[in-house]
């Protein structure tokens, strides 16, 4: 679940999943294709494992959606998946929102995350005051992938 405070970056709900899906760059400079498996889902992007590591902002294709559909996304972060160097958790930001995973009961927030386009951060205070306060489990997974305030944006330092 999803914790709701004024800082909080996330617009929509994790849901945790296993889906089998092919992974094509769209960047001929930063070639990549790959049977990969979707682990973790929200209505403005996914986690996939991968085999190799891809660079941020590289577009992609998934395809063999539930469904039979496809769609586009970019590389938002991509992290190491243990210490061997076998796979990495590649961070995905769709280019067009909503509940392309076939979940059949999503969470309520993915309704209006497929029509929103993102919050601006002054936003995020008023909206925060009203939204329900989830407890969230930091040591369960995907959290435990990352030391207590080491995970950040690719963009900081």
């Amino acid at each position: 679940m999803e914790l709701l405070t004024p800082k909080a970056t996330r617009r929509s709900t994790r849901v945790r999943v296993e889906i089998p899906v092919s992974v094509i760059s769209l960047d001929r400079r930063r070639p990549f294709g790959e049977k990969c498996v979707v682990l973790i889902v929200s209505a403005q992007g996914c986690g996939f494992r991968s085999s190799e590591a891809l660079e941020i902002e590289t577009p992609l294709m998934l395809s063999g959606l539930p469904g039979g559909g496809s769609v586009t996304a970019r590389v938002a972060n991509c992290l190491p998946l243990g210490n061997d160097g076998k796979f990495y958790l590649i961070g995905a930001a769709l280019y067009t929102h909503g509940n392309v995973w076939g979940i059949a009961n999503p969470p309520e927030d993915w309704k209006m995350a497929a029509h929103d386009t993102p919050v601006p951060p002054a936003a995020s205070s008023e909206a925060a005051a009203t939204a329900p306060q989830l407890k969230i489990n930091k040591k369960a997974w995907p959290y435990n992938l990352f030391a207590e305030g080491t995970e950040s944006h690719p963009g900081q330092k």
